[in-house]
């Protein structure tokens, strides 16, 4: 048998470790809800759609937010910053599919 087994400190650090994840996926959607009416007003919203371990959130802005050509100033100026403000942990926040390579055919 390889490795070793887990300890209840082992257990006890995981139970931790979830209630922290629950804890910041609150903090998280409580603070995208207060950015959400601003979004809203213009057309749009913002969906959340989770944090990676580096503490990079990932949210889709949809509706007028689509074809609006200030939409990547509202992520990073207006969600990013705010995010990074209230919730401590949160490195950056990228839209849906940004990190997807985009294939290009001549």
């Amino acid at each position: 048998m390889t490795g070793r087994m887990a300890t209840v400190d082992d257990q006890a650090t995981a139970e931790r470790d979830g209630d922290t994840q629950t804890d910041l996926d609150a903090r998280l959607r409580e603070t995208i809800e207060a950015i959400r009416p601003a979004v809203q007003a213009d057309g749009g919203d913002i969906i959340f759609h989770g944090i990676d371990d580096r503490g990079v959130v990932t949210v889709e802005l949809v509706g007028a937010c689509v074809s609006c050509p200030a939409s990547t100033l509202t992520l990073k100026a207006g969600v990013e910053r705010i995010l990074k403000d209230r919730v401590p942990g949160v490195t950056s926040v990228i839209g849906l599919g940004e990190n997807d390579e985009t294939v290009v055919s001549l």
